[in-house]
């Protein structure tokens, strides 16, 4: 639980700063590009035919409501702890280095793991442009090893050590060139959205006339949308963990943070709303939502600009996502959770060179030897994993803020009183050579007793230390009753009564926690934590005890279903492993012993089984030992 001071990234980087390159455009830039990936283009199908209807767009809204909470909370802790750790430097200041800990190797697996998928999707569609699958130079397309079961993907590899080299120029080549791939995808997108409107125009929005209304699944379809896409929205997080290379982060990270949101929800809306109008619902292709739309109405050529933008959104996001991973990397190095080889940065470029090429070099053997779709959930089970700890480390940044936050004013007050009361009496307050704690209080409740000033003093202290306890007793309630809240809600195979008390006992836990919350005051410290006159996050503590209930929800119905996956392939490859030593302990007992492999036994269930299918069936299977056949003399073969 050890806890770190707010300045000590800096204190600790020893002249190896990163470069304060990056303004605010660039940020926005950073933002949308690892955002809007090519999920969108094949999103906009599935969601409207299964769960939203025509309401496509109302999902994508109360989604980015949704994301915008989890932005509010990252925008306050980057201006104020303006780091490149992101969240797991904000998570080692408020709650504590084991937490940390396992928010930092979560972020070092879901960049790695992310940044291989999003590689591995780029040579299919990259293919398309040029005409078909088979299209790719053979140095670039996708081959299957003989003797294994592996499909290799030159082209995601080559991607990846390209995106590396990029990054190892410097922050500034870097962003510049995302910023362009960016405005390129923001243009195939607002080429759908003004062709669409022009055939919507023209057809009278047909889309729009259906006989099942506007809502056809009703809100429930829509809420289910909402929880879909609303990892069309993760990615915004890449803008704080560029911190320490703003030139202005106090004011230019929470803009940069709020205005790629923005910019992403308004385009998610924008194509929703063309595309479900133009072809109803239940007729669009799930795979190829757009391009099938525009095939429809006579724009074939349309795919191949639709495709574009797709591979574009893809490299976009590669970028995205390999940059953050050696910054994560450079700050647990520099609090020694990692070796010192991570925390070096450049000295020309002015970027961790050596942490880029060991996080790219990882990334592209992942891209080029392994299928990582099937991994593709735990991405996002570690965003939200870290999205949730953000939102609590807002609320004991409120309310119980780290030891290094100055004092409060009251406290201040109290304390310079104390100060001019030692003066007066001609002494040292830390002059006293006492060892003994008890003594220690004993003697400021005499003095206490004696004095108001001191009297003042000790009241508040104490006043303060019982309103710190009542907060994080609070916060832990609030937490514990998301989890069991959240549980089970998503636990619908639990029957009718069990899952109704633990709803009431979540809300038990949770609403008290949360109007304690609403009534005490909260820290005055946290107007001095870290940088002043950073970005406050509003309506605390609602608004983060929101966000940690929809990322709860989120996380646990995501992972129990990768959980699920991990448990049964474990199950499997147990069982392989069993079966291998099983029968390779039968083959060395039939060799050891090679008189017996054409005995006859008879066995405990009173069939003929030659010693071969007895050995299997009783002596691996640890069944009751049997004598051979039907001569006395014969040898018995015995568990052991």
């Amino acid at each position: 639980m050890r806890r770190k001071p707010v300045d000590s990234d800096r204190a600790r980087a020893e002249g190896q700063q990163l470069a304060k390159e990056l303004n605010i455009l660039e940020l926005v830039a950073i933002g949308v590009g690892s955002t809007i990936g090519a999920g969108v283009y094949v999103l906009v199908g599935t969601v409207a035919r299964e769960h939203a209807g025509p309401a496509l767009a109302v999902s994508f809204l109360i989604a980015g409501i949704a994301a915008a909470l989890s932005a509010f909370c990252y925008a306050e802790l980057a201006s104020r702890c303006p780091s490149a750790g992101s969240a797991y430097h904000y998570s080692y200041i408020c709650i504590g280095e084991g937490v940390a800990w396992l928010i930092g190797w979560s972020l070092v697996l879901e960049y790695t793991l992310g940044g291989s998928a999003v590689a591995r999707g780029i040579s299919p569609n990259l293919a398309l442009c040029f005409g078909g699958p088979d299209s790719l130079p053979w140095i670039l397309a996708r081959h299957q090893l003989p003797w294994f079961d592996v499909i290799v993907d030159p082209c995601a590899a080559a991607l990846v050590l390209a995106v590396t080299a990029l990054l190892c120029l410097g922050i500034k080549e870097s962003s510049f060139v995302q910023a362009i791939v960016t405005i390129m995808n923001a243009c195939v997108m607002l080429f759908v959205i003004i062709a669409g409107c022009y055939i919507g125009f023209q057809i009278g929005w047909e889309g729009y006339k259906v006989t099942d209304g506007y809502f056809p699944y009703g809100v429930n379809g829509v809420l289910a949308g909402s929880a879909t896409v609303f990892f069309a929205y993760i990615g915004f997080d890449t803008v704080a963990s560029t911190a320490e290379e703003v030139k202005n982060p106090q004011r230019d990270l929470p803009l940069g943070i709020g205005a790629a949101l923005s910019i992403c929800c308004l385009l998610y809306m924008m194509v929703a709303v063309v595309i479900v109008g133009i072809v109803p619902y239940f007729a669009m292709d799930p795979d190829t939502p757009i391009s099938s739309a525009f095939a429809k109405h006579g724009m074939q050529w349309a795919m191949y600009v639709v495709t574009s933008g797709a591979v574009l959104a893809l490299c976009s996001t590669l970028m995205g996502s390999l940059l953050p991973q050696p910054r994560i990397l450079m700050t647990m190095a520099r609090d020694g959770l990692l070796p010192s080889f991570f925390s070096d940065v450049n000295k020309h470029t002015q970027v961790p060179v050596k942490g880029t090429i060991v996080a790219g070099i990882c990334a592209a053997a992942l891209a080029f030897f392994m299928d990582v779709s099937q991994l593709a959930g735990m991405v996002s089970v570690g965003t939200l994993l870290a999205f949730t700890i953000v939102a609590v480390s807002i609320l004991i940044l409120r309310y119980v803020p780290p030891e290094e936050v100055p004092l409060s004013s009251s406290r201040r007050e109290s304390m310079g009183l104390n100060q001019e009361y030692d003066e007066e009496k001609g002494r040292d307050p830390l002059g006293d050579d006492i060892c003994d704690t008890s003594q220690i209080k004993d003697l400021i409740a005499t003095e206490a007793m004696k004095d108001p000033l001191l009297e003042k003093q000790h009241k508040g202290k104490m006043d303060e230390m019982k309103r710190r306890k009542i907060a994080a007793f609070s916060i832990g309630s609030v937490c514990l009753g998301v989890l069991v809240l959240t549980a089970s809600a998503s636990a619908t195979w639990l029957p009718f009564l069990p899952l109704c008390i633990g709803c009431i006992v979540g809300g038990v836990l949770l609403i008290p926690g949360l109007v304690v919350l609403c009534c005490i005051d909260q820290d005055d410290g946290r107007h001095s934590f870290g940088h002043s006159g950073g970005f406050m996050c509003p309506f605390v503590p609602f608004l983060p005890v929101v966000c940690i209930l929809i990322n709860t929800y989120l996380l646990i119905n995501l992972g129990k279903n990768n959980h699920f996956h991990c448990v049964f392939q474990r199950r499997c490859m147990d069982k392989s492993r069993h079966m291998a030593a099983d029968r390779c302990s039968r083959l060395h007992f039939l060799r050891t012993n090679p008189q017996l492999a054409s005995r006859r036994c008879i066995c405990p269930c009173g069939q003929d089984r030659s010693t071969q299918e007895f050995i299997w069936f009783h002596v691996l299977e640890k069944k009751e030992p049997s004598h051979l056949g039907a001569d006395k003399t014969s040898p018995a073969l015995t568990c052991a």
